[in-house]
């Protein structure tokens, strides 16, 4: 092989494994062999026509945990005509990683790479770093009873349940993850509005990543704060991605509004907030909020568990703490409800007969 082709391939495929977190010895030889099965589950289809089509078609590999096998091969060059623009084909492969990268990163979609057979990925436990999930195992306490709404795979209420002794009932339009087990379960759409729950029995409701997902939140928390009447004292803890986040202003300022498959821009996002706006939709529906705060991107969902990680969430912290609003990749609040009027009407009235029948007694007493 000509130096120069040596040289090229070692460098893109030392970018393409850094990048995608992959381990190939190398991803540009143009002997492949494809199982039928494999080639079922991913969508080739929408692939470049061009040469680069063999960079992405490893990139579906690699997204979608199908095996890849290397198995080493002679190269011999002759004076065969080669119609391979090498700076081209070089460009469009740098490129084809950036954008995969890019979609891991919830900043990019392209469907092509949306190719994850197995399982959901846009929803996994995160307890090593700062995170909602994190911050919420540190907020409640030991023994509580507690409400997960919008609950995913149930995942955070089971560790609730087995590191902290809590009760807890999960609700969810889809079932719980495999071998995931809560002391309730409820099946119920959460646009359709607020389940039939006895509320009384809780001392806290997650709302964690959810009130972007509803077509209606003011509705909902309106429905929710009316069900809470009679359990002032519970605590509501929910979070939600930060629109104003660096990033999404950054793509936005190079004209880029990108919804994929996890992220602030999730496909399935039906509301966009700031912390102004997420702050003044509780408000605004009967809640009061007693703390709010911001979290880093998941650079280990990004780049993996390493040295890099913890510096940039490190850093990350650092400037949420001088600029909480560009900083913060996801919102999140502690609020209570607030008493609705006719609570305090009636209220009111029952305390005004009490005196009254008091009152009354003692009148009675004297005589």
């Amino acid at each position: 092989m000509p130096l120069y082709k040596y040289a090229g391939n070692k460098i893109l495929t030392a970018f393409e494994n850094i990048m995608l977190q992959s381990n190939l010895s190398e991803f540009h030889s143009g002997y492949r062999l494809y199982s039928v099965k494999a080639l079922t589950q991913i969508p080739f289809n929408l692939n470049t026509n061009d040469f680069h089509f063999d960079t992405e078609i490893i990139i579906q590999f690699l997204f979608a945990n199908l095996r890849i096998v290397e198995l080493p091969i002679p190269t011999y060059y002759g004076d065969e005509i080669c119609h391979v623009n090498g700076l081209k084909y070089a460009i469009d492969v740098t490129v084809a990683v950036v954008y995969a990268k890019l979609q891991k990163l919830g900043l990019f979609y392209k469907p092509n790479f949306d190719c994850v057979v197995k399982g959901n990925d846009q929803y996994v436990l995160k307890l090593d770093y700062p995170s909602p999930h994190s911050e919420v195992l540190r907020k409640i306490k030991p023994g509580s009873r507690v409400l997960d709404l919008g609950c995913a795979g149930g995942y955070v209420g089971e560790f609730l349940k087995s590191q902290l002794g809590c009760v807890v009932m999960g609700v969810d339009y889809f079932p719980l993850g495999e071998g995931v087990f809560l002391d309730q379960f409820l099946k119920a759409d959460l646009n359709l509005g607020v389940p039939e729950i006895d509320f009384s029995q809780f001392d806290y409701i997650l709302l964690l990543d959810v009130i972007e997902h509803l077509y209606r939140p003011e509705q909902f928390l309106n429905q929710l704060q009316k069900c809470l009447n009679r359990n002032p004292n519970i605590q509501i803890i929910a979070s939600t991605g930060n629109v104003a986040f660096i990033a999404q202003r950054i793509m936005l300022l190079l004209g880029q509004f990108n919804y994929g498959k996890r992220g602030i821009l999730d496909m399935t996002h039906t509301r966009l907030f700031t912390f102004s706006s997420f702050k003044r939709l509780f408000n605004q529906n009967g809640f009061h909020i007693t703390h709010s705060c911001g979290m880093p991107a998941p650079f280990p969902l990004a780049v993996g568990t390493n040295r890099v990680s913890t510096l940039f969430l490190k850093l990350n912290t650092w400037l949420i703490f001088l600029a909480k609003g560009l900083f913060s990749y996801q919102i999140f609040i502690e609020a209570k409800p607030i008493p609705s009027l006719d609570t305090m009407l009636s209220k009111t009235l029952v305390e005004s007969l009490n005196r009254r029948n008091l009152m009354h007694r003692d009148s009675n007493a004297l005589k």
